[in-house]
């Protein structure tokens, strides 16, 4: 077997309105309702399912909890700039602009946090 690529994630959160005007106005994504009125955050060819804590759907995560993922988008925009747009949403950057190393090699990342408290990194390709 040969995984070829991420096609979603999902993320339980306290607040799914909270969680989607986040992602929405400081990130860009685009919200997503489906199958049963399920909700969730699109964003390039991948997208984010979202539950709600207590309300999750089956099957799930073996301890669902908010506030318990860390991840890393890659974003378009210089990452200069990606940090003034933070700042002017308010957001609190808890590191960075920092080197790291991505899936295919070094990257430039400001990191911060969801509602929910997850750690969210945001990175450009160096």
């Amino acid at each position: 077997m040969k995984v070829n690529r991420l096609d979603h994630l999902v993320l339980t959160v306290a607040d799914l309105d909270v969680t989607v005007d986040f992602y929405q106005r400081v990130l860009g994504m685009e919200p997503i309702t489906f199958k049963g009125g399920r909700r969730g955050l699109g964003f390039g060819t991948s997208k984010i399912n979202l539950h709600q804590v207590g309300h999750e759907f089956e099957p799930k995560a073996q301890h669902p909890g908010a506030g318990t993922a860390d991840l890393c988008f890659i974003v378009d925009d210089p990452i200069e700039q990606v940090h003034a747009e933070l700042i002017a949403h308010g957001v609190e950057i808890e590191e960075g602009p920092v080197e790291r190393t991505g899936a295919t090699g070094p990257i430039l990342s400001v990191y911060l946090r969801d509602p929910d408290q997850n750690l969210i990194e945001l990175s450009n390709y160096l």
